[in-house]
């Protein structure tokens, strides 16, 4: 079966930015796109049984998800377009989507700017606890666009990848390179190494073989990383880039050129019924990326 790439719309502007992104995305995947609205109508006021008159929240969440819907079609022609309201809250129906996903696609922001300041009670909690990865479209650090453009127009052309510890850094690597390819983009992979002496000051530091040394455990834990997925998608061209400083300030200022952020969830598959928050590096880029980050379960299933 064709997994979709499902997209939370609520009507919001974010929103529907989302649904621009998700569009374009889900034709370079050569996916469906599927829209999804969350709303609890149906458990406050009931279903008039003559169904004579619509209650006022399902006509607003029934014109939601049809805006939506005339919106990726008018993006995106060929577009394959299906769209559901369902009676649950948001993060209830994004978790249940994802479960047959290839990817769930969220602003940062609802209809109330609340989730901005909190980012999380959808974006983050879904990020957190989906089984596929969630790709949530940042509006960046001084209110810039998500998907920030060259001069000319044109996208980047460069997918970031975070590599982290632990074993499941797999996942991750495999959808970044997926990403690279279907957008003919460089993927970079990134990974943040201290030296001992900067943990207790600020001065940069010293060089000699202790810096050397723990560079080169850095690039050695990328060479590990990216051997088995880069050698499935032999057309990426690939960067590994070491780089000395904090994991969540060397990923942010990456982020500045690129067109997605990829990292891992910090947080083993199959645990997403307990409620395990990202890990703290994905929660500061989630909070402070200036482009759109996506957040990789440890294991998924081949797509």
């Amino acid at each position: 079966m064709e997994l979709p790439l499902v997209v939370g719309v609520d009507g919001s502007g974010p929103s529907l930015r989302a649904v621009d992104w998700a569009a374009d995305e889900a034709a370079l995947r050569g996916a469906p796109l599927r829209l999804v609205n969350a709303s609890l109508w149906e458990r406050y006021e009931g279903v008039s049984a003559d169904g004579a008159e619509r209650p006022p929240d399902q006509a607003l969440a029934e014109d939601v998800v049809d805006a939506a819907t005339r919106r990726a079609h008018d993006r995106r022609p060929d577009l394959r377009v299906s769209a559901d309201v369902l009676p649950d809250d948001p993060v209830s129906v994004l978790l249940h989507e994802g479960h047959r996903a290839c990817a769930l696609v969220i602003g940062s922001r609802g209809r109330n700017g609340l989730v901005e300041l909190l980012l999380g009670s959808v974006s983050l909690t879904v990020a957190a606890r989906a089984d596929c990865p969630v790709i949530v479209l940042r509006g960046g650090r001084g209110g810039r666009p998500a998907a920030r453009r060259q001069p000319d127009g044109h996208p980047h052309r460069r997918i970031v990848l975070g590599v982290g510890d632990g074993p499941h850094s797999a996942a991750s690597a495999r959808f970044a390179l997926q990403e690279a390819q279907a957008r003919g983009a460089v993927l970079e992979a990134v990974r943040a190494w201290r030296w001992p002496g900067r943990e207790r000051t600020d001065r940069p530091p010293v060089e000699g073989e202790p810096a050397r040394l723990h560079e080169r455990q850095a690039m050695e834990i990328l060479e590990s990383a990216l051997e088995g997925p880069a050698a499935e998608h032999p057309s990426v061209r690939l960067r590994l880039r070491p780089a000395e400083g904090p994991a969540r300030g060397v990923l942010m200022a990456a982020s500045a050129d690129a067109d997605l952020l990829v990292l891992g969830s910090g947080r083993p598959h199959g645990h997403a019924h307990v409620g395990l928050p990202v890990g703290r590096v994905a929660h500061a880029v989630l909070h402070g990326s200036d482009c759109p980050v996506a957040v990789v379960p440890g294991r998924m299933a081949a797509p």
